[in-house]
């Protein structure tokens, strides 16, 4: 059976981190980049800013993660079997959830490293995934 390897994405280098180790580290599974459109940035962006409708650069946060999956696979060596989903929600739930429901063997997950009170008023995705992964994750920090 070939292995699964999920790596969320989100555009930032600690996540190209990832699917690069992925890739490494895994060669022969079959890894799937998942990017995750959280409804909660949109409305955050919405409220904060009157008028506001959208990125100027992207008409949807859908084309934003079709453009984001598509720039990381195009970082990863050819002849790789890598997948693109994107799903919508909590992001670290979204994460755990396509894990469980999709025979997923390991995660390989990106982290910005924040520290001290900002972790704990910004959360953190990785410590999310890692406390309810029920398979092994690595985290990948930036550097």
């Amino acid at each position: 059976m070939t292995q699964q390897v999920l790596v969320p994405v989100d555009g930032s280098d600690p996540a190209r981190s990832a699917a690069a180790h992925a890739v490494e580290q895994f060669p022969n599974a079959e890894i799937t980049l998942l990017y995750v459109i959280d409804p909660k940035s949109e409305y955050s962006r919405t409220r904060s800013y009157p008028g506001y409708t959208g990125d100027d650069e992207f008409t949807n946060e859908r084309e934003k993660a079709e453009h984001i999956l598509e720039s990381v696979r195009n970082e990863l060596p050819s002849g790789i079997d890598v997948r693109s989903e994107i799903e919508g929600g909590n992001p670290a739930r979204t994460i755990v959830a396509y894990s469980d429901d999709n025979d997923v063997s390991h995660v390989v997950i990106g982290s910005h490293g924040r520290q001290g009170p900002a972790r704990y008023l910004l959360g953190s995705v990785a410590e999310t995934v890692v406390r309810r992964s029920a398979v092994p994750v690595t985290v990948i920090r930036s550097e």
